[in-house]
């Protein structure tokens, strides 16, 4: 069987013009090396060296032998050169699931960056609402949001940070509650969501920490993009769950209000999945590091995204 060693330890005892000279560099037995360099004429079938108790000579064969064995450690050692490289800088292809939604909340302006900076790494972006499987469809990071418990076998799930939601409306709508303030009275008004798996819709809403009370309703307008919902909010269309920092301006400026502050829906948590921590490529680690920072800073800003893990305790919704 070929052996890469034996190529390496015939070039040095060419080298050093010697079994002794060489195992003395390498640190290991002459006899190791006589052994070696035996096996490997035998393989071959020619005398590479003519070797005697005085006498040391390299022959015809072993020549072009020696020079075809220097070429292939040369590409071997550049080889592995490639490849250390590789895992210092940030170079080749990455794919990316991230929801639409997602996307609108900042993560496009990351990528974006992140491409920018790095010009030795090609993104791919898979814009989808559909639960990906990063093991057998090669995907290198999976961007989601849901709620606890995040159940995904075989995974490592990495926490970015916490999507606070509102529940808004414009004022109008809103007045229509005046009469009955109650929150089952929310499913006597038009509303809007996203798609559900299973085509129920439901907002779950805090009644005191750890309990919610479910809403059920029958949306006028079902849309994956976040954008399209807000636009619709906007409009009076609907009632509609979205993250905080999608309506945040809009309640400042009070071009919508919030309903049932003192019930706010439940948290969901924006995390990374990804098939395994070991051997990730500098490019994935690094998109890694810089969704987390990238969320962070968003999370400084008023009314932060962060909110509390007690209002996360039911299960995982698929949306």
């Amino acid at each position: 069987m070929f052996d890469l060693n034996d190529l390496f330890y015939f070039v040095q005892v060419v080298e050093c013009l010697g079994f002794a000279p060489a195992s003395r560099k390498l640190g290991i037995p002459k006899s190791k090396l006589s052994r070696r360099i035996a096996g490997l004429e035998e393989r071959l079938g020619v005398r590479l060296i003519h070797r005697s108790t005085r006498t040391f000579a390299v022959t015809e064969s072993g020549r072009d032998y020696y020079a075809h064995c220097v070429a292939m450690l040369v590409e071997a050692e550049a080889a592995e050169e490639a490849i250390l490289r590789s895992k210092s800088e940030p170079q080749g292809r990455v794919v990316i699931s991230c929801p639409p939604a997602l996307a609108a909340m900042g993560f496009n302006e990351t990528i974006a960056r992140f491409a920018a900076e790095h010009p030795k790494v090609q993104i791919q972006v898979e814009s989808t609402n559909r639960r990906v499987d990063p093991l057998t469809e090669n995907i290198d990071i999976a961007l989601r949001v849901r709620f606890p418990p995040l159940e995904d076998d075989g995974l490592v799930v990495k926490k970015l940070g916490h999507s606070a939601q509102r529940l808004v409306a414009r004022a109008d709508l809103a007045a229509r509650l005046s009469a009955t303030p109650s929150l089952d009275a929310l499913s006597t008004l038009p509303s809007l969501d996203m798609p559900s798996s299973n085509h129920e819709h439901r907002w779950l809403l805090e009644t005191q920490p750890g309990h919610y009370a479910e809403i059920r309703h029958t949306p006028r307008l079902i849309s994956s993009d976040l954008d399209m919902m807000l636009q619709a909010a906007l409009q009076g269309v609907g009632v509609a769950q979205l993250p905080e920092l999608i309506v945040r301006e809009a309640l400042q400026e009070g071009r919508l209000v919030e309903l049932f502050s003192e019930h706010r829906p439940k948290c969901g948590i924006v995390h990374a999945v990804f098939a395994s921590r070991r051997g990730l490529l500098p490019a994935v680690r690094g998109l890694l590091d810089a969704f987390e920072t990238s969320f962070k800073e968003l999370s400084l800003s008023p009314d932060s995204l962060y909110c509390s893990l007690n209002r996360t305790n039911s299960r995982i919704q698929d949306h």
